[in-house]
């Protein structure tokens, strides 16, 4: 598989389909995501965050699908992130539609990998220019959300999974998925398409959560009294699977392995934790993983990368523009 230059990261996204919808670029998504006015320095996307480290202490059952040393039976530290939907780094925890955990691994100098996951097991379009149009149809109101998914039925996975999702009392007690299928890829050079899912390992129930920052409060607490884990779990895809479509859920028939689990042990709030200064960009990836086509893969990578290009900027002015930096 050839390897994504930073070129084509950066380029207008456009659908793998045979009728191309309008091109999208990445600034024009960051544009939409962040609004009016930016909160500099953060996030155009889960801007509110909160920084964890931790180790992944492996099996060895993924060795002999992938060469990524991270599969051998060892133990592997990473610097990670939970975090919410929305452009507002000071927004009630409690109020966005999706959480996230982001996790970083630098196995060497020249060998990191880079996950970014979300609750939602699906997406509810294929295409990025799709995407695009459904971040515009939120923002418009409940109507036009409403008609616009009215108009593609591709989303009724994702709407399902919707009306039944309860959010729990922690973020510790998550399931967080990878959505995007990757592939693994052995010594003989297989591969084999793959999606994962981080497993809680407890339930915590959202009745007695109170305040703008209830879930960071609760998850440092929690850190404070013991580790949090979470059973790393994938997902094998079969001939009849397409590891394309990010709306379409595989069959609970497909075979499924536990990598090991993720065992986290310190929580620090973002700004003083090294979570903040990463982009967690989905295509930066070990040898033994590569990427599908999957268009709106590439779609989250490119607007990662502007995001993470527009606030590395403003930190950057900010520190020039401190006393005694004229």
């Amino acid at each position: 598989m050839k390897k994504i230059s930073l070129v084509l990261l950066l380029a207008p996204f456009f659908s793998m389909a045979a009728e191309k919808p309008p091109e999208v670029t990445a600034q024009q998504f960051v544009n939409l995501q962040q609004g009016e006015a930016a909160h500099e320095g953060f996030r155009r996307a889960h801007a509110k965050g909160i920084c964890v480290t931790g180790e992944f202490r492996s099996n060895g059952q993924l060795a002999d699908y992938s060469v990524a040393s991270l599969f051998e039976q060892a133990v592997t530290p990473f610097v990670g992130r939970f975090s919410v939907a929305g452009n507002n780094p000071t927004a009630p925890d409690l109020k966005a539609p999706v959480r996230s955990f982001a996790l970083s691994f630098a196995m060497s100098p020249t060998q990191q990998w880079r996950i970014a996951m979300n609750t939602p097991p699906v997406m509810a379009v294929k295409d990025p220019h799709t995407f695009y149009q459904q971040i515009q149809a939120i923002q418009a109101g409940p109507k036009t959300i409403q008609a616009f998914f009215a108009e593609h039925p591709e989303s009724g996975e994702f709407l399902s999974w919707k009306a039944q999702y309860q959010p729990s009392g922690s973020f510790a007690a998550e399931s967080y998925n990878s959505i995007n299928a990757f592939y693994l890829v052995n010594s003989n050079g297989d591969k084999q398409a793959v999606r994962w899912a981080m497993q809680p390992t407890v339930s915590v129930s959202p009745e007695n959560l109170k305040g703008n920052d209830a879930l960071h409060r609760e998850v440092t607490n929690r850190v404070a009294k013991g580790d949090v884990v979470f059973d790393w779990v994938f997902t094998l895809a079969s001939e009849a699977d397409d590891e394309t479509d990010p709306t379409t859920a595989w069959p609970a028939s497909r075979k499924q392995l536990s990598a090991g689990q993720i065992v986290i042990s310190d929580v620090t709030p973002q700004l003083n934790g090294e979570c903040h200064s990463i982009n967690y960009d989905p295509l930066v990836l070990p040898t033994g993983i590569e990427a599908t086509r999957d268009p709106i893969l590439r779609a989250r990578s490119a607007a990662y990368a502007e995001s993470y290009r527009r606030r590395a900027k403003e930190v950057l002015m900010g520190e020039l523009e401190e006393p005694g930096n004229e």
